[in-house]
């Protein structure tokens, strides 16, 4: 089966079934939703920061503070995409439509990659412009500099989030193995191993610590992290790329 036909194949089947759509859409809510409440206390609160803090303050990372609970729906999308077939007792059908497992991956990578993308991106720039409408007198601009790149990285980091999930389910093949392990991992572990001063420097270096470096335009003054934002977002597209080449090659190696 050609390329293009495989990539419209899983258009249709992610179209289908509707807790990925579901799944997309509470990440829009919960993204845009949490941010304009942390964005609304901050504005309460700014006066009564400590001088360093106020000098810390980042209008547009705190538009993005929903970030941390919308990431996780996008792994149950990444997750879903992938595994739904292992779950269903499909993906013999499917493989058996498809022999060439890396065309029948990369199909499935490309239509829910572009898919989360969109959507991601529009929700971090609602999420941006909503959260700066709360901030008031405190608000940063579109046009000031690194809003734009920061905004962006928003959304290039929430599909990274989903690409890395589609990775792992992609080599464990099970959604509750994966999801087990994906959520515990980015919503708990990561945040204990970056705040505990034992552990932040490894901590530093996990997907989702240093992707977020993408959104911030301001720099804190306690903040000794060896990279910037595209240092950041670069080690994360090697924690996704180390994932779907796990995932592609576990595929080829073992039967459906």
């Amino acid at each position: 089966m050609a390329a293009t036909q495989v990539v419209r194949s899983e258009w249709t089947k992610v179209r289908s079934v509707a807790s990925t759509v579901w799944t997309l859409g509470l990440a829009v809510v919960v993204t845009i939703a949490l941010g304009m409440l942390i964005s609304a206390l901050s504005k309460s609160e700014f006066d009564s920061l400590s001088r360093d803090d106020k000098l810390s303050f980042d209008p547009t990372f705190t538009s993005f503070a929903g970030m941390s609970l919308g990431q996780l729906a996008m792994i149950v999308f990444g997750v879903l995409v992938v595994s739904n077939e292992y779950s269903t007792g499909m993906i013999r059908t499917s493989l058996s439509a498809v022999p060439q497992r890396g065309t029948f991956l990369f199909g499935k990578i490309v239509v829910a990659t572009g898919l989360a993308f969109a959507v991601a991106l529009v929700t971090s720039f609602v999420a941006f412009f909503l959260g700066q409408a709360m901030l008031g007198s405190h608000k940063a601009s579109i046009g000031d500099a690194g809003v734009l790149r920061a905004v962006i990285g928003g959304g290039v980091y929430m599909t990274l989030i989903a690409m890395f999930s589609m990775g792992v389910a992609a080599m464990l093949r099970s959604p509750m193995l994966s999801l087990g392990i994906l959520m515990p991992f980015f919503f708990l572990i990561s945040n204990i191993l970056g705040n505990v001063s034992a552990t932040e420097k490894v901590g530093r270096y996990l997907p989702d610590q240093a992707g977020s470096k993408i959104m911030q335009v301001v720099t804190p003054v306690d903040d000794d992290t060896p990279y910037g934002p595209w240092g950041g977002l670069a080690i994360m597209v090697l924690w996704v790329a180390a994932a779907l080449i796990g995932g592609y090659t576990l595929l080829k190696r073992r039967d459906a």
